[in-house]
């Protein structure tokens, strides 16, 4: 267990690093990014898909930006609007179905058909 605690600790500094970083450069879509990871890795699951929404609302061409609204929002229950984020995420060239048939993120989708639809969708544009 001391190495969870570890875990955690340096989960809370790298947080407090990267919000007073966001603070400092507001604009910077990277921090932004690297905010919305770490949300999501420490279970802020409001925080992530905050983050992830105004990710999105910067560079509305990032597939994985969509992506990983897709993520949050499955995270937070809110199924057909992740759907929505995955087929944006697709039309915008997101293809790692690897990554993301093991994505725990996902996990809440899986038994939809309509993820069923999507990899199918991304195996045949392969």
């Amino acid at each position: 267990m001391p190495h969870r605690v570890d875990d955690e600790r340096d989960g809370m500094v790298e947080l407090r690093f990267l919000e007073g970083l966001r603070r400092r450069r507001p604009d910077d879509t990277g921090v932004l990014r690297a905010l919305g990871d770490l949300y999501s890795r420490l279970g802020y699951n409001q925080q992530a898909l905050d983050a992830d929404r105004e990710l999105v609302g910067k560079n509305p061409d990032d597939a994985v930006a969509w992506y990983n609204l897709a993520c949050s929002q499955a995270l937070s229950g809110m199924v057909d609007e992740a759907f929505r984020s995955l087929v944006r995420a697709l039309q915008l060239g997101y293809d790692d179905l690897d990554w993301m048939m093991r994505d725990s993120d996902l996990s809440s989708l899986r038994n939809d058909p309509r993820f069923e639809g999507i990899v199918e969708r991304i195996r045949g544009n392969k």
